[in-house]
Order: C-alpha cells, then sequence, then structure tokens
C-alpha cells in the first residue's frame, strides 16, 4: 500500500473523527504500543527534518550550478559637444557577456558535500523515533503505576472501614481491649489513605496530561485542522494489563562475556552515531572544498561593438573582444593556509564528538544495567518473601485481635505494611521495565536500506487506522 496525503488525510480525518466522540462515550483505553505508535506518527519535528532534508538536496543541486553569466550594454566615447553616433570612429555601442568559473573542483565538492549533509536527516529522525518511544514509554508505564496504585488502595479501603467500624462498635459495647485511641488510630488512617488516594489520582491526571502532547493528531497536509487541538481526547485511562519489555540486545550484556569494546561496537550502528559520521564526511569535504582556494578563479568575456558610419556616407567596421581573467592566489600564508588548517580542525573536532558520545552511551547503558540488575534482587524478595510474610503478619495479627489476643494498633499497622508492600512491589516492576526502555533506546540501531524509512510509515499507517477503528478500545 503507497502511503500518499490522499492517504494520510484520510487516516487523520479517521482518527480525529474517532477521538472527537470520545467524551461522548465510555472511557478509552490506550495501550503502550498505541501510544507509542501515534507519537511517531504524528510528531510534527519528523516532518520538519523532511522539509529539512528537501531545502539541503535543493541547495545541493543549486550549489553545483555555474553561477549565472553577466551581461553588459553601454554607449562608450559618445563626443559631448554634438551627442552624434558618427561623429567619432571611437563612438561604440558595446553588448558584452562574461561567465565565471569557480576555483577547481569547488562546485562539485559542494555539491557532494551537501548531498552527504542530507544523508544525516533519515538517521535524525530514526534517533528522534527511539526517543519517542523511550520517552512516551515512560509517561505511560507513569500512568499505569499511578492507575494500579489508586487501585490497589480502593481495594483496601472498604477493610480499613470496617476496621474502623468494628473498632467503634467494640469500643461502644465496651468489649475486649479496644480502646478510644484504637478508635481514632482507625480514622486516622483513613484520612490518610484518602491523601493517599488523592496524591496518586494527582499524579494519574499530570501524567496523562503530559502524554497528551505526544497523542495528538498531526495532518501535514491540513495543517490548519492540526491546531484544533480540542479535537484530541483529554482523558483516557491506560491498559490494566503490565506489557511485556523485553531488551533488545540481552547478548551483548551478559554478565559472562560482557565487554566495552563489544558494546561500544555495538553503539556504532546507532543513528546518533552514525549521524556524527555523516558529519564527519561532510567536514572531511569542507577540507577538500578549502583546498580549492590555492586554484586560479577563471573568468572568460567576450564583446561586440558596433559603430556608426561616418558623416561622409563611408562605413566603419564593427569591432568584436574576447579576454580571459584569473586571480593569483600568490598570498597564500595568512588566508588559504588559515582556511584549510580551520577546515582540519573542525574536521577533528567532529571526531571528538563521536568518542565524548559513545562515552556517554557507554556510562549510561553502565548504569541501567546496574540499575536493571539491583531492580531484579528486589522483584525476587519481593515476589518470593515479603509479598508472602506481610500478608500472613496481617492475618496473622487479625486473627489475634479477634480472640482477645492483639492489639489493634499492630493490626492496622499490619494491614498498611501489606498495602505498602504490594504498592512497591508494584513500583519496583514499573521500575524494571522503565530501565528496560532507556536501555533499548542505545540500542535502537539505523535501518538497513533506503526504503526502511518509507516501510515504516506503511506500518504505521495501517497500525494507525486499526487504532481508529478500535478508537482506542473501551475500558
Amino acid at each position: 500500500m503507497k502511503l500518499n496525503s490522499s492517504n494520510l488525510t484520510s487516516l487523520s480525518t479517521a482518527l480525529i473523527l474517532g477521538l472527537s466522540v470520545f467524551s461522548a462515550q465510555a472511557e478509552k483505553v490506550v495501550s503502550l504500543e498505541q501510544a507509542i505508535t501515534l507519537a511517531q506518527q504524528n510528531d510534527p519535528w519528523l516532518h520538519g527534518s523532511r522539509l529539512k532534508q528537501s531545502a539541503v538536496e535543493n541547495r545541493s543541486i543549486a550549489s553545483g550550478t555555474l553561477p549565472d553569466p553577466k551581461v553588459s550594454l553601454g554607449i562608450m566615447n559618445l563626443p559631448t559637444d554634438t551627442w552624434d553616433l558618427d561623429q567619432e570612429g571611437m563612438t561604440q555601442l558595446k553588448v558584452g557577456v562574461s561567465q565565471m568559473f569557480p576555483r577547481g573542483d569547488s562546485l562539485e565538492i559542494k555539491k557532494d558535500q551537501l548531498q552527504i549533509e542530507s544523508t544525516k536527516f533519515p538517521l535524525l529522525r530514526e534517533d528522534r523515533k527511539a526517543k519517542l518511544k523511550s520517552q512516551v514509554s515512560q509517561l505511560w508505564l507513569d500512568a499505569y503505576l499511578a492507575q494500579q496504585t489508586i487501585k490497589l488502595i480502593e481495594d483496601d479501603w472498604s477493610l480499613f472501614e470496617q476496621m474502623a467500624e468494628v473498632a467503634k462498635a467494640s469500643y461502644s459495647n465496651v468489649v475486649g481491649k479496644t480502646r478510644q485511641q484504637d478508635v481514632i488510630r482507625a480514622q486516622l488512617e483513613i484520612v490518610q489513605l484518602d491523601d493517599r488516594l488523592t496524591s496518586q489520582k494527582q499524579k494519574l491526571e499530570t501524567t496523562i496530561a503530559r502524554l497528551n502532547e505526544w497523542l495528538h493528531i498531526y495532518d501535514a497536509d491540513r495543517l490548519n485542522e492540526s491546531f484544533n487541538f480540542d479535537a484530541q481526547p483529554l482523558e483516557f485511562s491506560v491498559s490494566k494489563e503490565l506489557p511485556s519489555i523485553q531488551l533488545n540486545n540481552p547478548t551483548v550484556l551478559k554478565a559472562s562475556n560482557y565487554s566495552r569494546n563489544l558494546l561500544a561496537q555495538e553503539l556504532s550502528n546507532h543513528p546518533a552515531i552514525l549521524a556524527i559520521d555523516i558529519k564527519r564526511k561532510a567536514s572531511e569535504k569542507g577540507i577538500e572544498l578549502a583546498k580549492q582556494q590555492y586554484e586560479p578563479q577563471w573568468g572568460v568575456n567576450a564583446s561586440y561593438a558596433y559603430r556608426d558610419n561616418m558623416p561622409s556616407g563611408d562605413s566603419r567596421a564593427d569591432l568584436f573582444s574576447v579576454g580571459v581573467t584569473f586571480d593569483l592566489p600568490l598570498f597564500t600564508e595568512n588566508r588559504q593556509d588559515k582556511q584549510v588548517a580551520a577546515s582540519i580542525a573542525d574536521s577533528e573536532a567532529v571526531k571528538t564528538e563521536k568518542l565524548l558520545l559513545t562515552k556517554q552511551m557507554i556510562s549510561a547503558v553502565e548504569k541501567e544495567l546496574r540499575q536493571l540488575k539491583r531492580l531484579s534482587d528486589r522483584q525476587s524478595i519481593y515476589q518470593e518473601q515479603l509479598l508472602k510474610q506481610t500478608h500472613d503478619q496481617a492475618e496473622a495479627s487479625l486473627t489475634a485481635y479477634t480472640n482477645d489476643d492483639g492489639d489493634f494498633a499492630e493490626v492496622v499497622r499490619a494491614r498498611i505494611a501489606e498495602l505498602n508492600t504490594r504498592i512497591s512491589a508494584l513500583r519496583i516492576d514499573v521500575d524494571a521495565l522503565k530501565t528496560v526502555t532507556r536501555i533499548n533506546y542505545f540500542f535502537a540501531h539505523s535501518q538497513s536500506n533506503s526504503n526502511a524509512e518509507h516501510k515504516s510509515m506503511q506500518t504505521s499507517h495501517k497500525t494507525n487506522q486499526h487504532l481508529s477503528n478500535k478508537q482506542f478500545g473501551e475500558k
């Protein structure tokens, strides 16, 4: 299926219509995959990058073309006493044309340099998509964490209310060991639970608002409608299930055969690194271009001069002239030599940019790997021990209290500890996935063929059509 402006227009219209009824229907659910696809498909930065690439490609064609020839028209040696054209033999009507030729191969080199520069834009777009995937994934996971934390608190809400009612009834009937401070403690826990619930709702709403930035429909062919921000939904929820996110390149990251050199080799295929390689190649062309300043600049001129007949009626011969001009780059020490030296320095500086970015990426990957390892250790502790132990403790304390052999405050503490443990376990799971998404950004390798981006756009187009038909799915 070929993606053209008509298809994009139909797609955007379908999505806008699907989203416009958003508030009138049941609450919508956005999956992680849907959020990433919409963000990558509707990012204005990507469209702007394609326009910039087109501009550089057009400049490349223009820079490889000779400058326009210059035409001159003039009257020469006209006598000022009579202003007659036939009085003096030197009087001429002259038409001339001149053409300058750039130094050496500077035209071809400049054209090649701009062509090389234009090839960095697809890489920058790939890097942008990888960053979008990481950023949107982390926002989505933050929303998931807040949403599920709210559910955990609401699930325990009735239990704490029942505990407060039991404590109040027991205290009123002077049954058991219930004291006034137990009643107050139970009420206090409900108020604090309400505050935690409000805090999590605040986090969910602010995260959804931030996520909304990337879900706005963008139609490059109808920019006026793209600025209709009321067409996008204001409220939605995320999926209830935690997605499975795997490491893109687990082999390189295994502790048994981990090597920084191997990691650096893998990172060399990252679009951001490859874009620096493109910049370096363009700077090398800049050195070649600077060296062309040692070559003379040539110019050719030709003119035709018409002379009127003599007063006696005899004809005068017309005149034709042709000439060549060129400059002599003799004093090169403070000009050409310095320009070449500056171009060489610029090219060497680009190499340091690649080294700097590679070091930063290696450091970031190692930091995330260490964090992922500790999060994995904590997941094991929670799954194998803490979750079960806190649940058993809560049940045991409640049983002891109902048998008049325990303290009410201990029952409350045990229930709060169990809730906190479940929330902490959820947060660790989400943090682990967020860490994986950040690591995966560094292994977003460049596409191997020139049609990859077009195929990716076609895939996103089909996915967006599927999303618009489902209207994000209902909760």
